[in-house]
């Protein structure tokens, strides 16, 4: 790409240029990242988003008043003009790939001059993060911030590419929708031409995509931007992209992962060459939360869960035989070779952690060589210590962790979550590799203690397994399981999906287990469950957090960094100051009053 300004017309970015055009004359255009002053002889690093480039403004050959070179500073954006030449060997700089070149510099145009910056735009040290996002133009500068970009742009790419080899058709589906329950809160938008009416921002293309099916589209996939007006967390934001993809005939799950997983598996080699394996292990629902407390597990390590619930109904603990009589579980975890590791006052921190994970408590058992030490083992017969012993393959120096309640899933959540906790603490964790997986055979349905009833799992359009259907006639929700699958990169939930439902007295009885009664469901549904009427192919889909998906590739955590204009926890923008109060006017265009915030008390 050339552009001309002024007669002056861009020949090579500045992290380009090659040794191959020694001795050509040069036109280059960036930002200054650094000066270097000795007088009749100024260096200048200049910058743009492919890297930087040395240009050398000499007294004796400058073409024009040497002035305007002193007062260039950093951040001002020039053009220069030059021949580009072999660096001195001894001045070679190797970190840069332009490090053996430099620019002669001959002319000189000052596009932008710079007011002083409030923080070097360099990866070099950390800059607060309210002043970075207030100032996020210049943070992405960096090049750490540049390179994040173009990987996101690479990654939509191949998506693109992949996908449309595949014979999906990219299309757009409406931001203004319906508000319909699914999960979070809807963002609304109220409407100036339906006095009292709203729409509210998609939480996800889901009706819509599955309305292309029955549209006869086959193959449908959008890099979709989607809103949920819920807390936020370190990979969470209130808007977000994800890869959507929906397609028609299919009724298996297999059919579905198998294109993911090819294009994943591009993805991670054509952005940061790592090979991910062939075929993706898969774990079923029940197994992940048994063996690592949580649906998205991290198995770089090898720390894992130990049921040991039968054993503690028959002990002399009467905490831990209550709470299998309720219907929940006692579980251990193993911290192999830790006990020297371990002092009295950490144990007594992750006894706090486990209690700030929500589970009533923590108990710990030490291993030594005359055997375990604790006062849970008096609770148990030598026989039940010997087989708690076994299961947990302990042995001397190690340290056993026990949690019960007679919530299982609580049980579950707060040993998953202690285990997430060692393997950081101790380094289990190779943070090198990445470990890709499925989980499939969700639960169709939860039961929320707030609402007294079952709920969907995923959301009322996900097909039951053909085998567990009967179990909806009979009311027996806990023992259906959904053909709902999704992908976890490194115990992140990197994406999911599902096989939708597409036979309408399927779907009516998904609404009659979930307690929808028929006005209801046509005042939410009535549009989406009308077109099924006419003619809906088996179809299924998947959705991935394309955010989340850079996050890991970038290796970080923080999913601010892989997004160029965040929100901060509040969900507010501290960069434009949205959201930001509006006119009376417009306040009354859409027929809308307000009312004073209720303070906390």
């Amino acid at each position: 790409m050339y552009e001309n300004l002024d007669g002056l017309i861009r020949t090579c970015y500045c992290g380009e240029f090659k040794e191959a055009e020694l001795n050509n004359n040069v036109i280059a255009m960036g930002w200054i990242d650094c000066r270097r002053d000795f007088g009749d002889l100024v260096f200048v690093d200049l910058r743009d988003r492919t890297g930087i480039v040395q240009v050398v403004f000499n007294k004796e050959i400058f073409h024009g008043d040497f002035a305007k070179v002193d007062s260039l500073r950093n951040e001002f954006v020039i053009a220069v003009e030059g021949k580009l030449v072999r660096r001195d060997e001894e001045t070679y700089n190797p970190k840069i790939p332009t490090g053996t070149i430099e620019i002669k510099a001959e002319k000189l145009k000052v596009l932008s001059s710079s007011a002083p910056v409030p923080f070097a735009v360099d990866d070099t040290e950390k800059v607060n993060d309210m002043l970075a996002l207030k100032y996020r133009f210049l943070e992405l500068r960096k090049p750490s911030k540049q390179n994040i970009l173009k990987l996101r742009s690479d990654v939509c790419k191949i998506v693109r590419n992949y996908l449309d080899d595949m014979g999906f058709l990219e299309i757009e589906t409406p931001m203004l929708g319906k508000s319909t329950p699914e999960g979070a809160r809807d963002y609304l938008v109220p409407s100036r031409t339906c006095p009292n009416k709203f729409f509210a921002l998609p939480q996800s293309p889901q009706l819509y995509k599955q309305l292309l099916m029955v549209s006869g589209v086959d193959k449908y996939y959008q890099i979709a931007r989607c809103f949920r007006d819920e807390d936020l967390r370190a990979d969470r934001q209130p808007e977000f992209t994800q890869i959507d993809m929906e397609l028609s005939f299919v009724d298996r799950e297999e059919q579905v992962m198998s294109i993911v997983e090819e294009m994943v598996r591009q993805i991670f080699d054509k952005t940061i060459g790592y090979k991910l394996p062939e075929h993706f292990e898969v774990l079923d629902y029940t197994d992940a939360m048994n063996r690592f407390g949580t649906d998205k597990p991290d198995t770089r390590f090898a720390l894992e869960l130990v049921d040991i619930s039968d054993l503690a109904v028959e002990c002399g603990l009467e905490p831990f035989k209550k709470a299998v009589k309720n219907g929940g579980s006692v579980r251990v975890l193993n911290a192999k070779d830790k006990c020297d590791k371990l002092s009295k006052s950490d144990l007594e921190k992750l006894v706090t952690f486990v209690k700030g994970c929500g589970a009533p408590g923590l108990s710990y058992m030490t291993v030594t060589a005359e055997g375990p030490k604790s006062p849970l083992v008096k609770y148990f017969s030598e026989e039940q210590m010997a087989e708690i012993l076994k299961r947990t393959d302990a042995g001397s120096n190690d340290v056993i962790f026990f949690v019960a309640d007679g919530d299982n899933e609580l049980v579950q959540m707060a040993l998953g979550k202690l285990r997430l906790h060692l393997g950081e603490m101790f380094g289990m964790i190779d943070h090198s590799k990445f470990s890709v997986l499925w989980v499939t055979n969700f639960p169709q349905f939860e039961y929320s203690k707030e609402e007294g009833r079952f709920v969907a799992k995923h959301h009322p359009f996900t097909c039951p397994k053909d085998e567990d259907v009967k179990y909806i006639d009979s009311g027996d929700l806990s023992k259906v399981r959904a053909k709902a699958y999704d992908i976890v990169v490194n115990g992140y939930e990197l994406g999911g999906g599902s096989i939708r439902i597409h036979d309408q007295n399927l779907q009516e009885k998904m609404f009659g287990a979930l307690g929808f009664e028929e006005e209801r469901i046509q005042e939410l549904f009535g549009f989406f469950v009308n077109a099924f009427k006419y003619g809906a192919p088996p179809h299924g889909g998947l959705a991935i957090g394309l955010d989340r998906l850079i996050m890991l590739l970038a290796g970080t955590t923080d999913i601010k960094s892989v997004i160029a204009f965040p929100k901060i926890q509040n969900a507010s923008d501290v960069l434009t100051g949205a959201p930001d109060f509006v006119s009376d006017k417009q306040i009354e265009d859409v027929y809308i009053s307000l009312v004073e915030p209720k303070e906390d008390k």
